[in-house]
């Protein structure tokens, strides 16, 4: 029956084609003319205000029985200073319990209800089935009322916010996040200010509890409910639990407005072991949430690098294969916007790409973009609003930006048909206003050697470097002194680690170790799971991650066969990957350094985390390079950094080793924490135990 009513319905729409094609012929030549744009009926959120300012939009909707709280506050940023991170780190403390709860009951009773709740700086988002909207509230209110903050959760905190700072020093994103804040707006304005561990470290308790009694009030939030609630609802609950919050002054800042440079400038950072650049064009804008331009400035910046279909993507990924992708965005701001293009490209294409994102940029001010690219950027906007609007909490989001940003108040229901009068002209007039291609900073995050090719693109014909956190790069690296050879640094660190020099007695003494079994506790992106890492002599491996009971992924080498199991399938090791493998699972590969291949280099000496490290670098006969570094006082291996190609994560990446805590195990010193830093990801192991000769079964390996 199924069948025969598809058949049927088929049969239906095709004679109904065949039908309309007898009495109109289709000009497929003709592009069919945009339409009027759609009258958009908001509704308008119900509101009303506290005696103590707070001011409350509720937005009704009955299709699921759920209810949740957003609240917003509405203060000028701060300059934090030498206590950078404190203002987040405030936001983080308002989770950890009040003087009516412990964190423990906290979370118990949020985890009962099966709520939603969450903490920032910014405010807090609580969500709950209807039935316990009064519980979520009322722990959002004694949060809000009662804080009670901590020093051992404070500890906590800053010990998680420095490991984030520490990893964050091989991203590329986040180095170029914090070179572009401290160019566009200096170190002297909340923008261009950046965490660093000492800033962190330097965070008081009491400096966290002054922010939050002084900017967290009343009469600068915004309260936004919406759900399965009214307003007669709404309004008894909110007085009940928020009503007692007590209003107060909220200082107010201003800062120099900071301005885009004279000329073009390119600013670079060089990244060890680096086989693409990460190349970011920005500058600041004066554009606030309610310039009349904005509409037409976010259609340009849609058109220049919004997507698959803009022409940055079209030039510098479809026409050139430079990178995965290249993007744009023109971003408001109600204390200075900006103007950001970027892209992720091989470093013999590094100028190359320039070049292309410079033409875009220069296109626009040179050229009328066509009706064509308009009208289907102005259709993608129109329908990505359109689908926004299934949101509730964004209607309430409208209404509070109507608000705080001081819109008009047919602001969004207007949205649409503001958008649909944008004209080629009126782009080309934005473009002539917001698109400064010759008082841009280039910054570029990368191997130094591409650094040359990118004196043509600054005004001064001059490469500026910097260090991580956008301070001006002084080169750090000085020459190892005499007599100091990669194998005077390599048989040192095996001297700290095996308490004596390589040679006869200490191959005896490593013969009575027939196998090594350590486990640790890792964390990434706030996941626990549990690593287990099997050695047997004299080059057989296994290394299993768990959650709980189930096992993520398991690696084996039973000394010629290499595997990869796990929740993505299982796989063979073969070429690269197998010989990596087997160089890897000799149980005391620092040993034989001189029989893997490398070729080996001392670069020097350089600082690392407030100590002196010989830099060494090994290129393997395949040609691949990899960078350790080896502490001068205790002569323990402290980092390395090396290449990897995967391309399921957008092809060749960094990897990074950290390696501290160094522990005695039966004359042996190992590091008992290890930092993994893969592409964007990073894995904090804390080792918990370390076994010897416990006479592992050959099962274990296969």
């Amino acid at each position: 029956m199924k069948n025969i009513l598809s058949i049927a319905i088929a049969s239906l729409i095709i004679g109904g084609a065949a039908q309309a094609q007898k009495s109109t012929k289709l000009d497929r030549s003709i592009r069919p003319k945009a339409t009027a744009a759609p009258v958009i009926n908001l509704g308008t959120p119900q509101t009303f205000t506290l005696d103590n300012g707070l001011q409350v939009f509720v937005v009704e909707n009955h299709k699921l029985p759920q209810v949740s709280f957003s609240l917003s506050f509405d203060n000028d940023p701060v300059l934090e200073e030498e206590m950078k991170g404190y203002v987040d780190i405030t936001g983080e403390l308002m989770r950890t319990g009040t003087k009516n709860r412990t964190k423990d009951q906290l979370n118990e009773q949020i985890d009962f209800i099966g709520a939603s709740f969450h903490t920032g700086s910014s405010g807090i988002y609580a969500s709950s089935l209807k039935k316990h909207q009064e519980k979520i509230l009322e722990i959002m209110s004694d949060v809000l009322m009662n804080p009670n903050f901590k020093q051992e959760e404070l500890d906590k905190i800053k010990k998680q916010t420095i490991s984030g700072i520490q990893t964050s020093k091989d991203s590329p994103d986040a180095i170029a996040g914090n070179v572009i804040s401290s160019l566009l707006y200096g170190k002297k304005h909340p923008y261009g200010e950046i965490s660093t561990e000492k800033s962190v470290e330097s965070i008081t308790l009491e400096k966290c509890n002054l922010y939050f009694n002084t900017y967290m009030k009343p009469n600068i939030a915004y309260l936004a409910v919406v759900g399965d609630i009214t307003l007669a609802e709404a309004k008894p609950l909110v007085e009940k639990y928020l009503a007692s919050w007590q209003k107060a002054e909220v200082p107010i800042h201003k800062y120099k407005a900071p301005l885009a440079p004279e000329k073009t400038q390119v600013a670079f950072v060089h990244k060890d072991g680096s086989t693409q650049s990460l190349i970011n064009i920005s500058y600041p804008l004066n554009l606030k949430n309610n310039n009349p331009d904005l509409i037409k400035a976010k259609v340009l910046s849609s058109i220049l690098g919004g997507g698959s279909t803009s022409r940055l993507f079209l030039n510098i990924r479809e026409k050139h294969g430079y990178t995965y992708g290249a993007y744009s965005s023109i971003t408001p701001d109600e204390l200075i916007g900006s103007f950001n293009a970027s892209a992720k490209v091989r470093n013999e294409v590094t100028d190359s790409a320039v070049i292309q994102f410079m033409y875009e940029l220069r296109r626009l001010l040179t050229e009328k973009v066509t009706e064509t690219e308009l009208q289907d950027i102005k259709n993608y906007m129109t329908g990505t609003f359109a689908y926004s609007l299934q949101d509730p909490q964004t209607i309430a989001n409208f209404a509070i930006n109507i608000a705080k940003y001081r819109l008009p108040s047919d602001y969004y229901s207007t949205y649409l048909k503001k958008i649909s009068e944008v004209t080629v002209d009126d782009i080309k007039a934005v473009a002539e206003k917001y698109i400064k291609p010759e008082n841009a900073y280039i910054v570029v995050v990368g191997d130094k050697s591409v650094s040359e090719k990118l004196l043509p693109f600054d005004a001064d014909n001059k490469v500026n470097f910097y260090d991580n956190f956008g301070n001006d790069y002084v080169e750090a690296l000085k020459p190892a002194p005499d007599g100091i050879t990669y194998k005077t640094i390599l048989e040192n660190a095996i001297k700290a680690k095996y308490g004596m020099p390589s040679g006869k007695a200490l191959t005896k003494k490593l013969s009575k170790i027939k196998d090594i079994t350590t486990k640790m506790n890792a964390s990434i992106q706030g996941q626990t799971i549990g690593v287990t890492k099997y050695q047997k002599a004299p080059n057989k491996f296994s290394m299993v991650m768990s959650m709980g009971s189930m096992v993520i992924q398991k690696q084996t080498f039973d000394g010629t066969v290499g595997k990869v199991s796990g929740m993505q399938g299982n796989k063979t090791m073969e070429g690269k990957e197998l010989d990596e493998m087997k160089l890897n699972a000799v149980m005391f590969a620092d040993l034989e350094y001189d029989k893997s291949g490398y070729k080996y280099t001392v670069l020097g000496v350089e600082p690392l985390d407030g100590k002196e490290a010989y830099k060494i670098e090994k290129i393997s006969a395949s040609g691949d390079k990899v960078f350790d570094w080896y502490d001068v006082a205790t002569g323990f291996q402290v980092k390395t950094v090396s290449t990897e190609t995967n391309e399921e994560m957008g092809g060749d990446f960094t990897v990074t080793g950290i390696f501290s805590d160094y522990k005695d195990v039966n004359g042996i010193k190992l590091p008992y924490k290890i930092i993994q830093i893969f592409g964007p990801q990073s894995l904090d192991m804390e080792v918990t135990s370390i076994e010897m000769n416990t006479k592992l079964g050959d099962d274990i390996f296969k």
